[in-house]
């Protein structure tokens, strides 16, 4: 395997370069921050992928960040289409356990986390209509960002504008799919400002798949002075319908694919939220001779949860509030030709949730089972040292150090108390080298390590209390990478192998009542390889591809009940995922894409017996963008799934009955409108 992976990488290099580029071409530089610092792709030892507005909305429904991301090599997502548990997003493996949410990644919008202290995140509040660019960091990252970062999505939304734009977008299509969007951008003196409201109501292929949401998203940001910048944002959302059809059996789905669970019908399974957040960071350039600049930031959001799971005892409530603060210092020296750009930093982010269980009876909250207050405490201090060797080589050295303490406060202690605490701790560093042959193409190699420990959800037990025995997982990361363009800079690629050392794997075991249990793998190992590469074909056509091979098994596992999985592959990943784009817009507003994206076969247990059969799925969309003065309009039109294939949208990990499987819908047309209006300058 080893081999075949060197002569692909090899061939790719030699295939896509010839030997006369010229060292005075140069790669357009492009700037990245999901290193926490700005910092040029081609000087950065990382596997990073950026998507831009235009891949994320352009006659796109607007449902999920799976939409766009599916574009990138490393990622695999499912979920779309069950609003109660939220998109599974995995990046090499890390957050394919989830059964609900999104574990093993950070994700940062506009600064803030919309990850937890425990290393539970969420996306139902991102506002898709806003986003101005996505980057992907692919791989582990918690020497700069701590618990849970085995990759990082960073989001920024769009702000400012040369004049002040108003938007309205509506879109409609099956499933009594209605999404109503209204965006104001501008910029008024120094201050820049986002405002956006969207509605999103459908109900879903399946049956009790029905779902309602509701975002507010605002952003300011003020230039003070020449020197400093301070960020303002405030989000909220209301989803007051999320319902879960959950998984099906295999005989289920093929004869009535639409069908929900008759369980998750008669107990009301699904979720009702409220969330509000505020945050603001703010940067300042010291102007010294070294350059130095400092940044603080301070977040604060609140969530008010209600949700029933498919069991007599699965009413939940929870009243939660995460803060956090952290700052930052960066500064720039140089001894002798060799420039430094130093970053320290400190993260602490606390999560205070206060959980009530009830008994559910059909969908309405019964007795009180379980009243405890969970407090979860993440305290990380990092370095980071940037050197620039010469113009061709560069070296990043870091490490981070974190704490993360859970403690469990029971306050219904007729059956017992259940209190207690456990605390974890890591260090996580790493060392990654960028060496540039020639001004087009850039050589890096790093090894990295990531800590994740479970999250709350994850080590509590049905009866209250902590799973003692649950540990985090750590896992050590080592990847080769080539990246680069054709002298033109109309060709793009990327190529890296990457081989994961993974201890104490967190596997989950879904349990007769419907409820997880998680228990330690012994180890896991991860070998795998990317490429992405994209080519303008002419001026108005271009093409991307993206490509996965994983091979992700477990070493060295015996469950609970004595069955070894050694040698069995990782369930929940596709060992192979290939993904085409074609885009195409020309001078006169028309513009159109197509998408096929080939999933290969799903392990769906440990035990491997099971499987969800490879499939390919191809979409086309396209619209015209008439402008006349100040007024701009596009409407467009979408066709998901073309060739009506069978597939499964997701898929359930070691799925208690064999309910493994949720189908995804079939042939769907969608369509809708945007209309903007820029006003005049002032």
């Amino acid at each position: 395997m080893r081999h075949h992976l060197i002569l692909a990488f090899c061939h790719f290099a030699v295939l896509f370069f010839p030997c006369s580029v010229s060292v005075a071409d140069q790669i357009q530089e492009i700037i990245v921050t999901a290193t926490r610092t700005s910092q040029p792709l081609d000087q950065t030892p990382l596997a990073i992928s950026i998507l831009e507005a235009q891949q994320v909305q352009a006659a796109l429904p607007q449902l999920g960040l799976d939409e766009s991301l599916n574009r990138l090599p490393g990622l695999f997502l499912q979920n779309r289409f069950n609003f109660a548990q939220d998109l599974r997003i995995s990046i090499r493996g890390f957050g394919a356990r989830a059964s609900f949410g999104i574990r093993g990644i950070r994700i940062f919008v506009d600064g803030i986390p919309e990850t937890l202290a425990d290393g539970q995140g969420s996306i139902d509040s991102i506002d898709l209509s806003s986003i101005d660019t996505i980057e992907v960091l692919r791989g582990a990252a918690s020497s700069l960002y701590g618990n849970a970062a085995g990759g990082v999505i960073n989001i920024e939304s769009q702000i400012g504008g040369e004049a002040p734009v108003l938007e309205a977008r509506v879109a409609l299509g099956e499933y009594d799919y209605l999404k109503s969007q209204i965006k104001a951008t501008g910029t008024h003196g120094t201050f820049d400002y986002l405002v956006s409201m969207v509605d999103l109501h459908i109900d879903g292929y399946r049956a009790h798949s029905e779902a309602r949401n509701q975002l507010l998203n605002m952003r300011g940001r003020w230039r003070i002075q020449e020197r400093s910048v301070l960020n303002v944002v405030a989000a909220a959302t209301r989803q007051p319908l999320a319902n879960d059809p959950g998984g099906i059996s295999k005989a289920q789905a093929d004869s009535a694919p639409r069908s929900a669970r008759d369980r998750n019908v008669q107990l009301g399974a699904g979720e009702d939220l409220t969330q509000v957040k505020l945050g603001w960071n703010f940067e300042h350039e010291l102007g010294n001779p070294s350059q130095d600049k400092i940044s603080f930031r301070n977040y604060y959001s609140w969530r008010d949860f209600a949700g029933f799971i498919p069991t007599s005892d699965g009413g939940i409530g929870i009243d939660r509030l995460f803060a956090g603060i952290g700052a930052m210092y960066q500064t720039e020296r140089s001894w002798g030709d060799v420039s430094h750009t130093l970053t320290l930093g400190i993260d602490y982010d606390r999560q205070d949730d206060d959980r009530t269980r009830f008994m559910n009876a059909a969908g309405a909250r019964g007795a009180l089972l379980l009243d405890q207050n969970e407090l979860v405490e993440n305290l990380g201090v990092f370095v980071q040292d940037d050197v620039l060797v010469n113009a061709r080589t560069s070296l990043t050295l870091g490490a981070r150090l974190d704490t993360v303490r859970f403690a469990l406060s029971d306050r219904f202690l007729s059956n017992g108390d259940a209190s207690g605490s456990r605390r974890m701790k890591a260090v996580s560093p790493m060392v990654g080298v960028n060496f540039a042959p020639t001004p087009q193409l850039n050589v890096y190699a790093n090894i990295a390590s990531s800590f994740e420990s479970p999250t709350t959800t994850e080590l509590a037990l049905i009866n209250g209390g902590l799973n003692t025995a649950l540990d985090p997982q750590i896992a050590t990361n080592y990847e080769v990478g080539l990246r680069g363009s054709t002298p033109d800079g109309d060709s793009t690629f990327e190529i890296n192998a990457f081989y994961i050392d993974v201890r104490d794997e967190l596997v989950p075991f879904e349990q007769a009542d419907g409820s997880d249990l998680f228990v330690n793998a012994g180890e896991s190992r991860r070998r795998g390889l990317e490429a992405t590469w994209s080519a303008a074909l002419t001026r108005n056509l271009r093409v991307t591809t993206a490509y996965t091979y994983a091979d992700y098994t477990f070493a060295r596992f015996t469950d609970t009940s004595g069955n070894d999985f050694a040698g069995n592959a990782l369930p929940g990943i596709p060992d192979h995922l290939l993904q085409l784009n074609i885009d195409y817009r020309n001078e006169a507003g028309l513009f159109a894409g197509l998408e096929v994206q080939r999933v290969g076969d799903i392990p769906l247990n440990n035990a491997n017996d099971q499987f969800a059969d490879s499939y390919v799925l191809v979409n086309i969309r396209g619209g015209w963008k008439w402008q006349t003065g100040n007024w701009a309009a596009s409407p467009f039109i979408g066709i998901n799934n073309i060739t009506a294939t069978d597939y499964f949208a997701n898929t359930r990990i070691n799925a208690f009955g064999g309910r493994y499987f949720e189908p995804g819908p079939q042939r769907n047309i969608y369509g809708g409108i945007s209309v903007q209006y820029q006003l005049p300058r002032k």
